[in-house]
């Protein structure tokens, strides 16, 4: 039986409904390029995998060359930099949840594929309320998830066993991520992706409201 003395989230798509602004950001830079642009259900399967993977997949086939993708890349950065806030917000429920993990006492870290310098950003502006122990974002010195490596750090750092952690994410890339680093993987299926996506990913549990976070740990502890 785990303790659960620790919560490990993922950021966009858990605690964040970041898609409209990414995807807007991402279509204006299509626009200035003359390239097509794409409907938002497009982007909740083209982010997830860490920026240049989301510029990589929003442009044409036919302009995926390293040097176009950088260039986009660069780009991409500059618009979300200055728009990343227009519409993204926490979930409906998300407070509360934080609310009540806090009040239990545990341990709360965020690790994001976003970038490090936007993921603290927006975890300063829009979470400030709650206390995290760890936030990381993508950095190019380390592995991206599903690679365990960085939540295995956070780990360490919070010197809490990995077994003890729980996982809440909204894609395989974190269930798979969660599996890897021995932790327990809870999908958010308010998030990006699809039930069947998070189960094939490795999730324990399900949860359609994130309250219910509180019951799973619950059971976990077996309380």
């Amino acid at each position: 039986m785990m303790s659960g003395k620790a919560v490990l989230f993922d950021l966009d798509g858990t605690l964040l409904n970041t898609l409209e602004d990414l995807a807007e950001a991402m279509n204006r830079v299509l626009r200035e390029r003359g390239f097509p642009t794409h409907g938002l259900d497009a982007y909740r399967y083209f982010v997830g995998n860490g920026s240049w993977m989301l510029v990589k997949r929003a442009l044409p086939e036919s302009s995926r060359e390293d040097e176009q993708v950088q260039s986009g890349l660069d780009a991409f950065l500059r618009d979300y930099g200055k728009n990343w806030r227009v519409k993204t917000q926490p979930y409906d429920g998300v407070p509360a949840m934080l609310d009540g993990l806090a009040e239990r006492g545990l341990k709360m870290a965020i690790l994001s594929n976003k970038r490090d310098e936007i993921t603290k950003k927006s975890v300063s502006q829009l979470l400030s309320r709650w206390s995290f122990d760890a936030v990381r974002g993508q950095r190019d010195e380390v592995p991206v998830k599903p690679n365990p490596t960085v939540a295995l750090k956070i780990a360490e750092e919070l010197r809490i066993l990995p077994e003890e952690f729980v996982y809440l994410g909204d894609s395989a890339v974190d269930m798979k991520t969660a599996v890897a680093a021995g932790m327990f993987p809870v999908g958010a299926l308010w998030g990006f992706r699809t039930e069947e996506e998070l189960l094939a990913g490795g999730a324990r549990v399900l949860i359609s409201r994130p309250l219910e976070l509180l019951e799973v740990i619950s059971k976990l502890e077996g309380g």
